[in-house]
């Protein structure tokens, strides 16, 4: 059995996440070893030149990598993240997938697969969730 019992707790865990918050990221669903998250796009995620902003991308994978790493082991922290950046969003949402691929006592592999409301792969996130 995970950390959280239902989606709702892990919702109500993560919002104490005031960055991923208030940037509009939200936890969709969830199971012992993944997660789905998404947020809408706004002007406010919009780089200089019109589109979305690379850490924008990367705060909603490392947001799902988080949901995923601490509903395995609580309490959980990031000791290895790489993210590769595939294409621009064209969307008006983002969706996060993550999943974890191996479960260790201390450390736990997780990929998120990012992409956008029209099916476009935005992005491959990799991480290791280190136990404390």
């Amino acid at each position: 059995m995970g950390t959280f019992s239902t989606v709702e707790e892990a919702r109500e865990h993560f919002k104490k996440d005031k960055f991923a918050s208030s940037a509009g990221m939200q936890i969709d669903d969830m199971t012992e070893n993944t997660s789905l998250c998404s947020m809408l796009l706004t002007e406010a995620h919009k780089n200089a030149y019109g589109g979305v902003m690379g850490g924008v991308i990367f705060t909603l994978a490392d947001f799902a990598f988080a949901v995923v790493a601490n509903q395995i082991h609580n309490l959980s922290v990031a000791s290895q993240v790489s993210i590769n950046y595939l294409s621009a969003p064209r969307g008006e949402k983002l969706i996060a997938k993550a999943k974890s691929i191996k479960e260790g006592r201390t450390t736990t592999i997780i990929t998120v697969e990012v992409y956008d409301d029209t099916g476009r792969y935005v992005a491959l996130f990799t991480g290791t969730a280190f136990k404390l």
